[in-house]
């Protein structure tokens, strides 16, 4: 009999693999092997963002043969979860996962790293943001600043992408083509230090990726100064931006480097508990 339509078998003791009726076997604790199998693909074809994999690759680091590795893509591939290049059979995140994406809310996030950032706020002395990208621009999602500091909130404000060390560090680990569309449009001044020019911007993302944490003297507002660090997803992706910042005498940049360092290691921690192991 066919096992795309064979019944359902009996439950197998705790431990062992039963059939799930389904072409594939439910593991114990009530895991399927074959939906575990297809996240395994899609976590591999992530992190081969933005070139893609051919099937042999991904089977080989997946730990399958390449005739189930081919049909799970297959069955991916169906439904946009992963999206096959026909000139070098290569396979890329689908549409249907940056849709899922741009609709997840920013709950977990917050609830992930709100801990760091007051952590990261009290080593400092300065405010500690979290922000997101939006279709629109960069939106601060989370935000702690110091008790005897007083402080212009920026919680749910957005922001121009290219006038903040947030929006800078964002920008840096983009591909060149996801960064050319979020600097579509012309890029306004709004301080002598604004940068306009994008050749002299592309020159600055390439330092901010280099050192791992980007910087702003006073590029949206004169006297506020600020770092901020990027955290990635398993492809180098970046999911949110760390950010400290604060007046220009508080925060002068003589302190980047210390500052820069924190967010970093901040972004990072957020990272691990996102995505253990990457």
């Amino acid at each position: 009999m066919n096992a795309a339509h064979a019944p359902d078998a009996l439950e197998a003791p705790d431990g062992q693999d039963t059939p799930d009726g389904q072409g594939g076997a439910r593991q114990g604790g009530g895991r399927v092997q074959a939906l575990e199998r297809a996240i395994a693909l899609l976590n591999a074809v992530s992190a081969s963002a933005p070139e893609g994999r051919p099937v042999a690759e991904l089977a080989a680091e997946c730990g399958l043969n390449r005739a189930t590795a081919w049909r799970l893509l297959a069955t991916l591939e169906h439904h946009a979860m992963v999206e096959r290049d026909p000139a070098g059979n290569r396979y890329t995140i689908g549409s249907a996962i940056s849709r899922l994406a741009s609709t997840a809310g920013v709950e977990g996030l917050i609830r992930r790293s709100h801990d760091v950032l007051e952590r990261l706020c009290r080593e400092t002395g300065e405010t500690a943001n979290l922000a997101v990208a939006r279709r629109l621009g960069l939106t601060y999602v989370d935000e702690v600043v110091p008790p005897a500091v007083l402080s212009a909130r920026w919680l749910g404000r957005q922001v121009p992408i290219h006038a903040t060390s947030a929006g800078k560090a964002l920008l840096a680990w983009q591909t060149p083509g996801e960064v050319e569309a979020l600097l579509s449009g012309p890029l306004a001044e709004y301080t002598e230090t604004t940068r306009t020019d994008r050749e002299a911007l592309h020159a600055e993302l390439a330092k901010v990726r280099a050192q791992g944490y980007s910087v702003s003297v006073g590029e949206l507002e004169p006297q506020l100064y600020g770092v901020a660090a990027p955290v990635l997803d398993r492809g180098d992706h970046p999911v949110a931006v760390v950010s400290v910042w604060g007046p220009r005498d508080r925060v002068p940049e003589s302190r980047f480097a210390e500052l820069g360092a924190r967010a970093r290691q901040a972004a990072q921690e957020i990272r691990e508990r996102l995505t253990p192991g990457a």
